[in-house]
């Protein structure tokens, strides 16, 4: 995957670098490579990068109840990172009064932005003239993962969904659909989608959107570069 498209609006100095990836669903007893090794190798992968910020786009953790023994250890991963860290609450994880997210220390995670818990809807990076919208999931419950996008309000507008993207008729039965109009709609630079464990574009392609897939599966995250010269999209790999 490798996608540059042209960018305008005023000079900036440097590039932003983005590291996007969804589902590690941390507190699975399906995790093969321990708990919190997914994770790991995604902050790595944003340290060998120099990424600015990444994107968790949903189900960062596979349940409340699960992941709850983590969080400490959560915590002091992000904490440690030099990157910013965005989470968007998916269907696993919502964004719900008992969500793991409100045992992390805000105080001592000032680098770790939960959209829903800590941000209605968007995170602003004034530094990097950047916003990240997304809406989160507040319970288990259907929901419209592009329902209500904020217009633009930086140079660069970054939107994260977790959902389904229909395809055809017969996707028309699941839960959480993200549709082609709604991204074709988008006033976005890109478009950060989880819910997929496999990553690969989705819509017509006006609009930059792409699943990232799982650490576990696709051994790999998605990297995006920000710059006057456009908007560089491909696929780092990760060690697992």
């Amino acid at each position: 995957m490798s996608e540059r498209n042209g960018a305008a609006g005023a000079s900036r100095d440097r590039a932003i670098t983005i590291v996007h990836t969804s589902d590690l669903h941390i507190g699975s007893r399906w995790a093969g490579h321990g708990p919190l090794a997914t994770l790991a190798a995604v902050l790595t992968a944003a340290r060998e990068t120099a990424a600015d910020v990444v994107l968790l786009a949903g189900d960062t953790f596979d349940s409340h109840r699960a992941a709850a023994p983590y969080a400490d250890a959560v915590a002091e991963a992000i904490a440690a990172s030099p990157a910013r860290v965005v989470i968007l609450p998916g269907n696993h994880d919502p964004a719900t009064d008992d969500a793991v997210y409100r045992l992390l220390d805000r105080a001592a995670v000032p680098n770790l932005h939960v959209i829903g818990v800590h941000h209605e809807d968007a995170v602003m990076f004034d530094d990097l003239d950047l916003s990240v919208w997304g809406a989160p999931h507040t319970s288990y419950a259907d929901m419209s993962p592009l329902a209500g996008v904020a217009p633009r309000s930086r140079r660069w507008h970054i939107v994260v969904a977790h959902g389904h993207w229909v395809r055809g008729p017969e996707d028309h039965h699941r839960g959480w659909l993200i549709r082609d109009d709604e991204i074709d709609a988008l006033d976005a630079d890109y478009v950060a989608l989880g819910h997929w464990d496999v990553p690969q574009a989705a819509g017509r392609g006006l609009v930059p959107a792409y699943y990232s897939g799982s650490p576990d599966v696709a051994r790999s995250v998605n990297l995006v570069h920000l710059s006057d010269r456009g908007i560089d999209i491909s696929r780092h790999p990760i060690d697992l």
